[in-house]
């Protein structure tokens, strides 16, 4: 007999069914510009507040649940259709402003990105997100669109999404996956001209996975999602976009098979064909294989040939700081699943697995992805300033010979979308005293310092009432888990009564691994203590984050926090809040007074939470790292340490501790509690204010796409329609002209150099540089011949150089050429300079080629930089 398991099941999708007067909402509904815009949430919150709660601020699942009664009332609700047609006003001015590009007079007509990320943070109710890697990728499809930047989102689409979390009884973080309701999303499936889900496929070993695409959009900036739950698929298949970084490290290089080279293949399908590819993180790496595969089918040109193409028009964002950090494959598992796509690319399998090996002849090195994204990518950067002398340091091997300044990995450092993070009582100050000019240019800081005309009282009283609504929320969800938790109701009450709503409220809420010490403000148990429980100025910790599953240490972490918070001195100034996510986020950032970060310096490669406080004016207490290494000047916050770095990570904690301690101690509750005639803290209200109009300006997402769009997509865009034009032209001759170059490299030498450094030379006084140079077989404007001038550390190395281009003189004969420069110092001491020589040529410009530098007397292995030397006396 067949059970209903086995039944042939018809499908049929039901909308809401909205009066006519209402059909705006729908559209409002599926457009995550929603989330952005504090007047389209009171909209939906007017339809139904318990409603919307309970649907996690999901419009699409409120408009359907809700009831016809109440639907057809609102339709004959004056006020309720005015507020409509208002916000439908400003969504529609959102949609048609004239792109930032055009307006800043840099058009360089039609073109497309793909940002591709493995995922999206845009809002609570579509929980494909982890954390602040999501966050950020929301955050930067909002700016664009706001910026009118013509770019799409690329990612997958998980049925499980990233974890809930829960605590047990002893403190310990549990994990479950609850199915997303994909038909109650605010999504919709991509339909070809046939009204078909648009599916495209991705060979795996032994079959292929089929691919759906869904549509999110995000103001005007379309987000494609990749979903392989489908019937065609096997079982096993069917869950590559189950979990979000979930499964072993076989489910993870089919996620970023399907991401990478699917996500390609799904905007062609659309119709879409990028001409700049940007991957954020490494898993999508594949797709610069997938783009030399087309190019290479359509062009009948080299693997070399089209990696020029391809290259130019990647940009490569890495975000760790650590090489753990990074998704790595061994050269078995490289084989297995591209077996035969090697051929496509007319590649051997070992010039494949070379691709991504630091060490190209290191045959056993495991295959990573950062590494496949760097040799396939023209641009590269990291998301700090420190964050970029960090990556430089990571992957100096990739570039041997380049001094580590000269590694062409560069930095943007992150924001985050204000109106996204800031509170509404707040933009409705900012509106009152800095008019809507903060809103439509929010990295103007001339703008931004309106904030100084804020009477005190007015700014005060938004923070205290931020603190006040947080604390609210934050007893709610404190006793829903301890109810949960099966908690007795009064034991549940009494201990979610916990916090004062007026004692300064330090928040620390991040994805808890060890390296970002989420337990150091305990290390001094009894000093806390007396912090926490002074009666006239008391001190409080809300902690939220969660730790992945299969990192033990984090949830130990989290496990001390939540063992010291049961303790009785400590239950009602301490909570441990579970299930971190943008909802409970906001409310963090929002409404604490200081906002504490203590990653061991080095690891936190930029950190947005941070920044999320401070457009709030919530003060940072953090280690010089990520951000805050570039941001931090006294009057914004408070910086642990000075920059020190430790061997020993025990001294570390022990030192960095007390300085936290002291600061708490020292300089922050005195300043919070230190009050006027009037109850205002005045020394507390001027830092706030400062860290608004220093901040809000500088470390926004805005600013961020801005300086993409300057630094990387535009200067990208122009390379590729230089190499691609005529039929790949260039980029033919590019590959070709990189052969002829390594072929001859090892004909290279430096005769001779002629400079006057046997005595002392007086500050910015001229000195004249020859040099005799063998070019073999090449030709002078095939090169650069260059000066690396700089001081002479006590290593006898030349410390952060500077490079001057020396001139072709005179052509010697027998491939001898004579090449001139002047340089100078600028400054007294030792000085040395060093001859090199690099690629020359429009098509290398912008490039710096791994391989090919040669640096004089680099032959007898002398250090890299090995100077002439002449003492620089100060000028009279």
């Amino acid at each position: 007999m067949i059970g209903p398991e086995q039944a042939r099941i018809i499908t049929f999708e039901v909308v809401p069914s909205l009066p006519k007067e209402l059909k705006p909402l729908e559209e409002i509904a599926y457009n995550l510009w929603w989330s952005w815009q504090p007047e389209a949430v009171e909209l939906f919150v007017r339809i139904d507040r318990d409603l919307w709660q309970k649907t996690l601020h999901n419009p699409v699942a409120l408009l359907g649940n809700c009831s016809q009664a109440t639907l057809n009332e609102l339709a004959k609700d004056e006020g309720f259709l005015n507020s409509m047609q208002r916000v439908m006003q400003n969504y529609h001015r959102h949609m048609e402003r004239t792109p930032w590009h055009k307006r800043a007079g840099a058009d360089p007509g039609d073109f497309k990105i793909a940002y591709f990320c493995a995922e999206f943070g845009l809002t609570e109710c579509l929980q494909i997100y982890s954390g602040g890697l999501g966050c950020l990728a929301g955050d930067h499809l909002k700016s664009a669109s706001e910026l009118g930047l013509p770019l799409v989102g690329v990612g997958l689409l998980y049925r499980h999404g990233y974890f809930q979390q829960y605590l047990n009884a002893d403190g310990w973080q549990q994990e479950y996956y609850p199915d997303l309701d994909f038909a109650n999303l605010p999504i919709s499936p991509v339909q070809d001209s046939r009204g078909q889900q648009v599916k495209v496929k991705v060979e795996m070993p032994g079959r292929d996975v089929h691919i759906a695409v869904w549509q999110a959009l995000v103001g005007r900036i379309p987000l494609y999602l990749l979903d392989t739950n489908l019937v065609e698929n096997d079982p096993v298949d069917r869950g590559i976009t189950g979990q979000l970084y979930g499964g072993d490290m076989e489910m993870r290089i089919k996620q970023e098979l399907v991401l990478g080279i699917g996500g390609l293949r799904a905007l062609s399908a659309i119709g879409i064909e990028p001409d700049i590819c940007h991957m954020n993180e490494g898993h999508s790496a594949f797709l610069s294989l997938e783009k030399i595969r087309l190019l290479i089918a359509k062009h009948n040109i080299t693997f070399d040939e089209a990696r020029q193409a391809a290259a130019a028009s990647s940009v490569f964002t890495t975000h760790t700081p650590v090489p753990a950090g990074i998704d790595r494959f061994p050269p078995e598992m490289i084989q297995r699943y591209f077996r035969g796509y090697n051929d496509a690319l007319r590649l051997d399998m070992e010039g494949l697995l070379a691709l991504g090996r630091e060490n190209v002849f290191a045959k056993n090195e495991f295959f990573s992805m950062a590494v496949l994204a760097i040799r396939t990518s023209d641009w590269a950067n990291g998301v700090s300033r420190l964050h970029g002398e960090v990556s430089r340091s990571m992957w100096q091997n990739i570039w041997p010979g380049v001094p580590q300044d000269e590694v062409p990995i560069g930095h943007v450092t992150n924001g985050c979308h204000a109106r996204s993070w800031l509170s509404s009582d707040l933009i409705n100050l900012l509106d009152r005293y800095l008019g809507t000019r903060w809103q439509n240019n929010p990295t103007d800081h001339e703008v931004w310092q309106a904030i100084n005309e804020v009477p005190d009282e007015e700014l005060w009283r938004v923070r205290e009432r931020r603190r006040q609504r947080m604390i609210v929320w934050a007893r709610r969800q404190m006793n829903r888990q301890l109810t949960a938790r099966g908690t007795d109701a009064e034991r549940a009450r009494e201990a979610a009564d916990a916090l004062n709503p007026a004692a300064l409220t330090i928040g620390f809420a991040r994805r808890f691994a060890t390296y970002k010490r989420g337990n150091l403000f305990l290390r001094d148990v009894e000093r806390m203590l007396k912090m926490l429980n002074d009666v006239d100025r008391p001190i409080q910790f809300i902690i939220a984050g969660k730790s992945h599953p299969a990192d033990g240490g984090g949830k130990d972490l989290i496990r001390q926090i939540v063992q010291f918070a049961r303790e009785p001195r400590t239950q009602h100034h301490v909570v441990f809040l579970e299930n971190y996510d943008i909802q409970m986020a906001r409310y963090l950032v929002q409404g604490c007074d200081v906002w504490l970060n203590n990653p061991r310096r080095g690891m936190e490669a930029s950190g947005t939470s941070g920044m999320k406080a401070a457009i709030n004016g919530v003060l940072n207490c953090s280690i010089l790292d990520g951000w805050w290494d570039e941001a931090f000047v006294g009057d914004i916050g408070w910086a642990i340490g000075r920059r020190e770095e430790y061997s020993n990570p025990e001294a570390a904690d022990e030192i960095e501790s007390r300085a936290l301690y002291d600061l708490l101690e020292q300089q922050i509750i005195p300043m919070f509690y230190d009050r006027d005639e009037l109850g205002l803290p005045r020394a507390w209200i001027a830092k706030v204010k400062r860290c608004i109009s220093v901040l809000a300006p500088m470390f926004n997402t805005n600013r961020m796409v801005q300086e993409y769009s300057e630094q990387l997509y535009l200067p990208s865009l122009k390379r590729t329609r230089m190499l691609t034009a005529n039929n790949l032209e260039k980029s033919v001759a590019l590959a070709h002209q990189k052969e002829r170059l390594r072929s001859h490299w090892g004909q290279l030498a430096v005769e001779n150099i002629e400079a006057d450094t046997g005595r002392q030379i007086g500050v910015h006084e001229k000195l004249d540089v020859t040099a005799t140079v063998t070019l073999g077989g090449l030709q002078p404007n095939e090169v650069r011949v260059q000066i690396y001038l700089g001081k002479v550390n006590n290593d006898e190395r030349i410390s952060h150089g500077q490079v001057l281009e020396m001139g072709h003189e005179k052509d010697l004969g027998e491939g001898k050429h004579l090449f001139r420069a002047t340089i100078e110092a600028a400054g007294s001491g030792k000085h040395g300079f060093a001859v090199r020589i690099t690629p020359g040529g429009e098509m290398f410009q912008g490039t710096t080629e791994p391989g090919l530098i040669f640096w004089d007397n680099a032959k007898s292995r002398r250090p890299v930089g090995a100077v002439q030397r002449a003492v620089v006396a100060a000028s009279v």
